[in-house]
């Protein structure tokens, strides 16, 4: 399980990218280097994380699903991912 805080500054990051997504292309379209400077840094794509969803886990992380691997394994032993099973031969 992940710190709340790592979490949250993974949320605050998202958010941030997303409301200067915008202005980020139009300044690196323009070439205009030194506006972007003055942006956040936390706004840049770069400094994203991919958590698992349900722990917050960054390590083992299967983007298909959006979760770690200790997560889909167990939803997959639940049945709650559909059309995973476990195999066996």
């Amino acid at each position: 399980m992940a710190k709340e805080s790592m979490k949250a500054r993974q949320r605050k990051r998202e958010s941030m990218v997303a409301r200067f997504a915008e202005k980020r292309a139009k300044l690196k379209a323009e070439g205009n280097y030194d506006e972007l400077q003055k942006i956040p840094r936390n706004a840049s794509p770069v400094r994203l994380r991919n958590r698992c969803k349900i722990t917050g886990k960054p390590r083992g992380y299967m983007r298909v699903f959006g979760v770690c691997r200790n997560q889909f394994r167990e939803l997959a032993s639940n049945g709650k991912i559909p059309g995973v099973t476990k195999s066996s031969w």
